[in-house]
Formats: C-alpha cells, sequence, structure tokens
C-alpha cells in the first residue's frame, strides 16, 4: 500500500504543542474553533493526529518560498 504522506506533492504537516498553538492564536487573534478543519481520515495527517489537534501545514509557494496554514483536527 502507498503512504500518502510521504509523496512529494504532500505538504509538511505538524501537529503543534499546545505552547506553540496559544502562540498562533494570539498572534493571529483567533480561536482553535475557528480554523479550517481537516477530518482525522485525511490521509495526509500523522497517524498520531487526534480530534482537537492542530496541525501546521508547510506548503511551497510560487509568491513567497513557503505559505503556512494551520487546521483543527475534527473526527
Amino acid at each position: 500500500m502507498v503512504n500518502v504522506s510521504e509523496h512529494t506533492l504532500v505538504p509538511e504537516h505538524t501537529i503543534l504543542d499546545e505552547p506553540e498553538i496559544e502562540e498562533m492564536m494570539a498572534e493571529y487573534d483567533v480561536e482553535r474553533v475557528n480554523l479550517p478543519k481537516i477530518r482525522t481520515s485525511d490521509p495526509a495527517l500523522p497517524d498520531e493526529a487526534e480530534a482537537g489537534d492542530v496541525v501546521k501545514i508547510v506548503r511551497d509557494s510560487r509568491t513567497t518560498d513557503t505559505a503556512v496554514v494551520y487546521r483543527l483536527v475534527i473526527e
């Protein structure tokens, strides 16, 4: 079986710990529930991702070197 998360077109997904989440929410003045969502069934998520986690996704970008987005993991 193919591991989708290792494909070259899948951006890096990293689970944030609580201090990183608090820092990100303060920087962007956003609440956890207002973040875009990603399902636990998404094959690009790390295996240890659980509902309630926040994932940092780093993508390549044409206009900037990288684009960083955050997603709240839901069931």
